[in-house]
């Protein structure tokens, strides 16, 4: 009996309980995968919110346009069958020229005060998020309602700081992960003198600064005889044990976004009917978050239906994901480089120093 209770005094308070389970969820949607899906969720959330909020705006124009063709088509018709200015060619000319104009100043108000540019769908929502948190902002659909702009402040507002979160959490993985491919099959495998040679540079440098401090008189016979102990199976070990010692070359970093715009170039040239020039200036100017919007994606399918539309939406979204995770990965392996060249720069003319005196 005695020991049931001390079992149930252990037993934390629903409270607690409570407390640890936020703690635990709090700590999984921080973490790598739960920044993932929050952005998702976070874009998914905001087109179809932009959906439900603009939906009735466009009703709304699609509505009183309707309504001015009308009344402009029935005032053409009185115009024509219950006057008398048929008969007079100057008159009947003037009269129906005031009205196309009137009809046009209506069109070109509402033109002036915000046009919903086509149905508010999930996909052209989910683009429109997705370009409000990631600062490009084509442009081409925007909110025309006081919610939906009051909406997108505040959607902007906390859309950012995640977005910039999960680029630095994914850029971070993907940069280790691709140091670890590059080590074990770029180098070690298909070009291994190369990393013999440059993992041999390092470790002469290293042995040669300590003994230097040591040494200072004998540094050129240290030199030598530290590269003649360097030998081939201890530089494999070494690769093989640490991938992380061997940094990305700023080439390889600069080749992979070439090949992704270049590869976005070829999808949108078979998908949006674009040349190679408008499909590269096209990903560049939307991965570097300019975004000009003088091209946007789904208008060479907008004859097709929104179907089509909506599939170019989708992938241009994902295309975009993908690839300013894959930047922020190319900028913090160009990073290391940097430090590490600095560096060694630096080891280099503080080894001078000493050496003078």
């Amino acid at each position: 009996m005695e020991r049931k209770r001390s079992v149930r005094r252990r037993q934390k308070a629903p409270f607690e309980r409570l407390k640890d389970h936020c703690r635990a969820f709090t700590a999984f949607m921080f973490s790598n995968v739960g920044i993932t899906f929050l952005v998702v969720f976070y874009i998914i959330a905001g087109s179809l919110l932009f959906e439900k909020i603009e939906e009735v705006s466009h009703e709304q124009y699609q509505e009183q346009t309707n309504i001015d063709r009308t009344n402009a088509a029935m005032e053409l018709w009185k115009i024509s069958c219950c006057t008398q200015s048929t008969f007079d060619r100057a008159s009947y000319e003037a009269a129906v020229e005031e009205k196309l104009i009137l009809f046009q100043n209506q069109v070109t108000e509402r033109q002036r005060k915000g046009v919903p540019d086509g149905k508010w769908t999930f996909s052209s929502g989910f683009l429109y998020s997705l370009t409000v948190i990631t600062t490009i902002g084509y442009g081409n659909k925007t909110p025309t309602t006081e919610l939906g702009k009051i909406t997108t402040i505040f959607y902007a507002i906390i859309g950012m700081p995640l977005f910039l979160l999960y680029l630095s959490n994914i850029g971070d993985i993907l940069a280790k992960s691709f140091k670890w491919i590059y080590a074990k099959c770029c180098l070690c495998r298909i070009f291994p003198n190369i990393a013999r040679r440059r993992l041999a540079r390092e470790k002469h440098k290293e042995r040669l600064r300590q003994s230097i401090g040591e040494f200072p008189s004998d540094s050129g016979s240290i030199a030598t005889s530290i590269t003649s102990c360097e030998n081939d199976s201890d530089i494999e070990n070494k690769i093989q044990e640490d991938p992380q010692a061997i940094t990305v070359p700023i080439t390889v970093c600069v080749a992979i976004m070439i090949g992704y715009i270049f590869l976005g170039a070829v999808l949108f040239k078979a998908w949006e009917d674009w040349n190679y020039l408008d499909g590269s200036y096209f990903c560049f100017i939307s991965l570097s978050s300019i975004g000009f919007g003088d091209l946007v994606p789904g208008a060479a399918l907008s004859a097709d239906g929104y179907q089509s539309v909506d599939l170019a939406f989708i992938f241009c979204a994902v295309y975009l994901l993908l690839g300013m995770a894959l930047i922020a990965m190319c900028f913090n392996l160009m990073q290391e480089q940097v430090i590490h060249k600095l560096t060694n720069l630096k080891n280099c003319a503080s080894q001078c120093f000493k050496c003078k005196r």
